[in-house]
């Protein structure tokens, strides 16, 4: 199964996909992590544009044909990006799950944003004013809505996790 997470910057998307895949004993892919990388390598592109996630898509289909569940950690602003992962679970043969991460409480996103340490050496986390600029677009396909400011991460894994079972 390939569980597709996406959100702005700050709403909890990494911590709650850390949580699942800690829960579901799946492989954790984040975009962030990739793109951090490719840009400490000696060939790292002027723009990142779709780098990370194409060699995104290429791991979890790996690891998906291997039989391992896929937990894919990314903003996926746009349907385009959306689109690509499915296409992914489609080419592997499994299912997927989309889960949209919200944080409706907008002081609360705000503090999040501001009150972040990046856990990945050499990455700079967003500003609100990154965040506040950043395109995005709304899921309308997502098959699951956490909104953080409702539900702590542990709620959130819990409901998913019992999505996943009750299949």
């Amino acid at each position: 199964m390939l569980i597709i997470l996406g959100g702005l910057p700050g709403t909890g998307k990494t911590t709650l996909s850390k949580a699942l895949a800690r829960r579901l004993d799946a492989f954790h892919l984040r975009i962030d992590t990739i793109e951090q990388a490719i840009r400490n390598s000696s060939m790292a592109p002027a723009s990142m544009d779709e780098s990370g996630y194409l060699v995104a898509y290429a791991v979890a289909e790996d690891n998906l044909r291997l039989g391992k569940k896929v937990i894919a950690d990314s903003v996926n602003p746009i349907a385009i990006t959306r689109e690509a992962w499915l296409k992914v679970a489609q080419r592997a043969a499994v299912a997927a799950l989309e889960v949209e991460v919200i944080c409706t409480d907008k002081n609360e996103h705000r503090r999040r944003v501001e009150t972040r340490v990046s856990d990945i050496p050499g990455l700079r986390p967003p500003s609100w004013q990154d965040v506040l600029a950043r395109e995005y677009i709304p899921w309308v396909s997502a098959n699951v809505v956490a909104d953080t400011a409702l539900e702590t991460i542990e709620q959130a894994a819990t409901r998913i996790s019992s999505l996943l079972n009750s299949d």
